[in-house]
């Protein structure tokens, strides 16, 4: 593990880092582009898709602290640590802490169901790589440039695809108002600038919470 001079431990590899950075811009192009069916809409769950992929193998082969499982903690931690966040005084982790660990997962659960509807409402129109008509395009500039182009009405399915993919959407930035938040309170606490930790990669150690 890299040590800067000023004792700062490198804990976020580049992998975690450009998911992270790339996952905010690219959700927040497809959640503004999602009133209407577009080719950035679509292009933009793709590349989401493909983020979330890379997240989950590198969360079994990464490094350390990009690990699941040096994330995931019992409940009795997590009550714990929350409890602490309360009191302002709260255990130091050298990678996230049980309430950011919860997080990850529950964004990570959010934005796979977001994805998977958002195809399932793609493929009740006949396109991606989940539609039973088999057209072999993932991604269709006419369907998306012009939604009239089926001049069929959308089935009960497609309208049910399309709730559970706005909800979740829209669960997704309640999350993240709240992940933001906790990362305002914890920077706080812990007297660690969490944002700059996640650019630059490297926390401070334990000795220098002190």
């Amino acid at each position: 593990m890299e040590l800067l001079n000023n004792g700062s431990k490198s804990v976020w590899d580049i992998g975690v880092r450009l998911f992270h950075w790339s996952l905010v811009i690219v959700f927040i192009i497809a959640y503004l582009s999602g009133g209407d069916v577009s080719d950035i809409h679509i292009y933009t769950g793709y590349i989401i898709l493909v983020l979330v992929i890379f997240r989950i193998i590198w969360g079994f082969i990464g490094t350390q602290h990009a690990r699941f499982k040096d994330f995931i903690y019992p409940p009795c931690e997590i009550t714990n640590h929350a409890k602490g966040l309360f009191r302002g005084k709260v255990k130091t982790y050298r990678g996230h802490n049980p309430l950011g660990g919860l997080m990850v997962l529950a964004l990570l659960f959010t934005l796979i169901i977001t994805i998977v509807s958002g195809l399932k409402v793609y493929a009740e129109e006949g396109y991606g790589p989940l539609s039973k008509s088999n057209t072999g395009y993932f991604i269709s500039f006419a369907n998306a440039s012009n939604p009239d182009a089926n001049n069929d009405e959308d089935s009960d399915e497609e309208e049910w695809w399309e709730e559970v993919h706005e909800f979740f959407s829209n669960l997704m930035i309640v999350l993240i108002a709240f992940h933001i938040l906790g990362v305002i309170v914890s920077s706080k606490i812990e007297n660690e600038n969490l944002i700059k930790a996640m650019i630059t990669g490297y926390k401070k150690t334990p000795e220098q919470h002190k």
